[in-house]
């Protein structure tokens, strides 16, 4: 790989995306010996020096993130549902000395998560709330990154057809990129607490499966009166958001999911939507996009013109939108900030990825590199805080640490 120094990471995670671990092709079932890709890179242009050992392992551990994400999104749900999922994040765990925090089942409905609960309750696998902490000595501020884990989705009740519901296996794709990232940050050294926090369900078609018409008690306290049972994503993340804001704390909350088809056609393919309450975190989003290849680019944010699309005669809200023409993807993410309220004084950033989660058939592990570079500036890694927004911007007057508040400065 030849390239510049600034280009190292996204070249590498660009690479990563080229060699998917899934496969179920006979073929490759019969090689006795696994295949070996070693990649070499060559700096051109300033600081054109051989790569040191310490980049190496950043970009070792990036890209294992990123095609960590693409196995278990390109893993079918027949393999890859609520159970193997919870293993999966206990495996990360494992390999980082944390324990996760998993509530499941009927202890969901009994804590109060309607969403995630009502959801997952007709599938056979029973629906979770995981979360894996990392609290280290000098944090400045606490972060939660949830993850919209729809294992599947085939629109429940308001099932989807069968040109539509094919890649739905797809719909883990927000929870997949934060597992596959916080593993790699972790061992990269993460200075702040850092919280994942992994939304499970399978929204399946039975008995027991929510109806339209029905009205959910969200772990906000908020009642939600269903119009569309395939407005899923939204009810798991509120009840993630909402935990993340009253029982960890968080200073900065960031929700990534696989949330509208209208993200395809608001963003394009290529690039993520980003909608959040802090002009300089959009900025900064932008931002990180171009340095890591994860592209993004901004929704509008203007819930006192798009929010009264959920209004509800019988409850709170309803959970989907009245105009689909107008600005759904916005409204999504809306509802999903209402559940923590739009004067709650902290950063909220939503990301939709659902177009770039996958190129064809293939899943990217979108959203690994994206995160990385996004917080790199709260990373011990000198790459890490290379690719952040700031850069290796000096700021002699407030360091690390912004003037007016004891919390660093990651934009």
């Amino acid at each position: 790989m030849v390239c510049e120094q600034p280009d190292v990471f996204a070249s590498a995670c660009a690479l990563a995306r080229a060699f998917p671990l899934f496969t179920h092709r006979s073929g490759a079932a019969r090689r006795s010996e696994k295949k070996t890709v070693t990649v070499e890179f060559f700096l051109v242009g300033q600081d054109n020096g051989p790569v040191e050992v310490s980049t190496l392992q950043c970009l070792t551990n990036a890209t294992e993130g990123v095609r960590l994400a693409a196995r278990i999104v390109d893993t079918p749900c027949s393999e890859m549902n609520t159970d193997t999922f919870l293993e999966e994040i206990s495996k990360v765990g494992k390999e980082l000395g944390i324990a996760p925090t998993i509530i499941r089942d009927e202890e969901l409905r009994t804590r109060g998560f309607g969403g995630i609960y009502g959801v997952g309750k007709a599938a056979i696998h029973p629906p979770a709330l995981a979360v894996l902490s990392h609290t280290p000595e000098g944090a400045t501020q606490t972060i939660a990154w949830v993850g919209k884990g729809i294992v599947y989705d085939t629109g429940g009740l308001s099932i989807k057809g069968k040109t539509t519901m094919p890649g739905m296996k797809r719909d883990c794709g927000g929870a997949a990129a934060i597992l596959g990232a916080f593993r790699a940050a972790i061992k990269q050294g993460f200075k702040d607490n850092l919280h994942a926090v992994f939304c499970l369900a399978e929204n399946s078609v039975g008995p027991n499966a929510t109806r339209p018409d029905d009205i959910h008690l969200l772990y906000s306290g908020k009642t939600v009166e269903i119009n569309n049972t395939d407005a899923e994503g939204r009810l798991v993340l509120a009840d993630g958001v909402s935990y993340a804001c009253k029982d960890l704390s968080a200073d900065i909350i960031l929700d990534m999911a696989t949330l509208t088809g209208a993200q395809g056609i608001a963003t394009g393919k290529h690039h993520a939507a980003v909608l959040t309450n802090s002009a300089e975190w959009e900025a900064a989003c932008v931002t990180a996009g171009r340095k890591c290849g994860d592209l993004v680019h901004p929704l509008v944010y203007c819930p006192e013109l798009h929010f009264s699309e959920f209004t509800s005669a019988v409850a709170d809200m309803k959970n989907s939108v009245a105009d689909r023409d107008n600005s759904p993807s916005s409204c999504a993410g809306l509802f999903i900030a209402s559940h923590i309220g739009f004067d709650w004084p902290g950063v909220w950033v939503h990301l939709d990825i659902a177009a770039p989660v996958h190129a064809g058939e293939r899943a990217t592990g979108f959203g690994v590199a994206l995160l990385l570079a996004l917080f790199g500036r709260a990373s011990e890694d000198p790459l890490l805080n290379l690719v952040s927004p700031l850069g290796c911007e000096a700021d002699t007057q407030e360091g690390d640490v912004g003037r007016d508040s004891k919390r660093r400065r990651l934009v």
